[in-house]
């Protein structure tokens, strides 16, 4: 076979497998063809509205389903000051930001509000800090969503977060847009090998039958992730290297490059 019927016959192949893949929400680890997908940069995230203040994790959850009920993507999150706090939207400009914060306000959901700029994310300051200073935050921000319950497909807040949109919502607090499905943000990151994960990087996993990517956890270091296991579990640490990962194991993703 000529060298370009090779290279054609190859991106068929390849563009039916990303059709299939987008239909059903997994990427199919197909042998023959290259993992390679992307090696696009994440977007930065941003103006964000941040609301609320609660000792309690349950008004919290009560105020990201209000949120919710009006369409909009919101999430909550253990701030430094030990509180719980909620927030939501990707803005290009303060103004409109305050436009969307100041809608909501008249909707009666929410008092206050505080307008969160894309310089104080910790991506923004990486270049003051370092790269490991960043990759240091995105750990700690998965950190502390340990023992927080699970969700699954994003539907229900008072029970959690499901894995990728935990990897989401960790990501977006540092200031970077990784996508919301597992599917998506396997596809978004350059390939790494296990070897060289760094702090920060994505580790995902797949049946051992089918090869869909179904899991994905948040590299902590040393072998271990974070992650958010399963329905009824609360999110936690585990290991690479103990059997029922290490089976299941699909590849890990870099996007702090």
């Amino acid at each position: 076979m000529k060298p370009k019927r090779k290279r054609a016959r190859l991106f068929l192949v390849l563009s039916l497998v990303l059709w299939i893949a987008g239909c059903g929400g997994h990427v199919i680890m197909s042998p023959g063809v290259p993992t390679r997908l992307s090696k696009a940069k994440l977007a930065r995230m941003g103006y964000s509205i941040q609301i609320g203040a609660f000792s309690n994790l349950d008004n919290a959850i009560r105020l990201t389903k209000s949120l919710e009920s009006k369409g909009l993507r919101a999430y909550y999150f253990v701030h430094k000051s030990g509180l719980y706090k909620v927030r939501f939207g990707d803005f290009p400009t303060k103004d409109a930001a305050r436009k969307n914060a100041e809608s909501i306000r008249a909707s009666g959901i929410i008092d206050g509000y505080y307008i969160v700029s894309p310089e104080s994310y910790a991506f923004a300051k990486r270049r003051s800090s370092g790269k490991r200073h960043l990759r240091d935050e995105i750990v700690e921000t998965a950190e502390s969503f340990i023992g927080l319950p699970y969700r699954w497909g994003g539907s229900s807040p008072e029970k959690g977060f499901d894995c990728s949109g935990l990897a989401m919502a960790v990501y977006h607090l540092n200031g970077l847009k990784l996508p919301r499905s597992s599917r998506a943000q396997f596809r978004a990151g350059t390939p790494i090998k296990k070897n060289r994960l760094m702090k920060g990087d994505l580790v995902f996993f797949s049946s051992p039958k089918s090869k869909r990517i179904s899991h994905v956890g948040i590299y902590q270091g040393r072998n271990k992730f974070i992650h958010a296991p399963g329905t009824g579990q609360t999110i936690r640490v585990d290991s690479l290297k103990s059997k029922y990962f290490a089976i299941r194991y699909a590849g890990g993703r870099t996007y702090l490059r």
